[in-house]
């Protein structure tokens, strides 16, 4: 976990967003980039008398000043958390320790996150909210299907970052084994971690205390607790089980179930992006 990258929207969960990524950068003597997209100007905004399309000078003029001032905005708020908690700038590619530097892109913030953000071993986004346009849950579906990288999804209530007790949402399945091998650099600092499995959302392949016992050769003390499941969603059970057990930080493979399926019909990844209140590790 040596380079880190938040994704930087105004958003109610901008300041945890920071605060997570401030932490981890500590935690494993990181780099920290914050990346704020800034749209493209449109080339054509309005419509003609003629019938034509055509450009809108004050609209235009507009959309600048509108981004610009966003920009400025986040760099400052990046700005001020980093120097608040005394990460130094980032000056020399070999130099080592937490450091932290801001980029601005330019683009579709999907396509910018999930291209960038190959590079970096992990990437912060913010938790989508039903009642606001940001954080983008097209920016965490581009980082999710496109990086090939660990997502942390942070909440607005996760003003400090932990990873003492941390859960893994265990279904058997091939995203979660891919997400467990990512976050294996903070399962192995967890003073102890819980292997959870809901049996109505299990798939074919390995149990909960199979998992458990190879983790357990890596040193690692584990709790596992199977749940028959009832008639509760799958992601409820898990959420309302990790808010049982105290973990800081939940561990789950995104979209077992297709995305279309899950957004047509819910599931288990959809509610949990919907409604985690601790950060959540995914990958896909």
């Amino acid at each position: 976990m040596k380079t880190i990258l938040v994704n930087l929207e105004v958003s109610a969960a901008l300041d945890a967003t920071l605060a997570c990524g401030i932490g981890v950068a500590r935690e494993f003597g990181s780099y920290l980039e914050g990346l704020h997209v800034r749209p493209v100007q449109p080339d054509v905004i309005a419509a003609g008398a003629d019938g034509f399309i055509a450009a809108a000078p004050d609209l235009v003029a507009g959309f600048e000043k509108d981004a610009r001032e966003r920009a400025d905005r986040l760099r400052d708020a990046f700005e001020a958390a980093v120097r608040g908690a005394g990460l130094p700038r980032f000056t020399e590619p070999g130099s080592t320790g937490p450091a932290a530097d801001w980029h601005l892109g330019a683009g579709a913030a999907a396509n910018v996150l999930g291209s960038y953000g190959r590079i970096f071993d992990m990437i912060l986004v913010g938790r989508p909210m039903a009642d606001s346009l940001t954080p983008s849950t097209a920016a965490l579906e581009g980082a999710l299907f496109e990086s090939g990288r660990l997502l942390m999804i942070v909440p607005p209530t996760a003003t400090t970052f932990r990873m003492d007790r941390i859960l893994i949402s265990w279904n058997g399945s091939t995203e979660t084994s891919r997400t467990i091998a990512l976050a294996m650099p903070m399962l192995d600092r967890a003073k102890s971690v819980i292997v959870h499995s809901v049996e109505k959302g299990m798939v074919p392949g390995p149990s909960g205390e199979a998992l458990a016992r190879m983790l357990e050769r890596r040193g690692q003390t584990v709790e596992v607790v199977d749940h028959p499941g009832d008639d509760r969603p799958v992601g409820k059970v898990t959420l309302d089980e990790a808010q049982r057990l105290g973990a800081d930080l939940i561990v789950k493979g995104a979209y077992t179930q297709s995305r279309l399926r899950q957004m047509i019909f819910g599931g288990a990844t959809s509610y949990i992006l919907s409604n985690v209140e601790v950060p959540v590790l995914m990958s896909h």
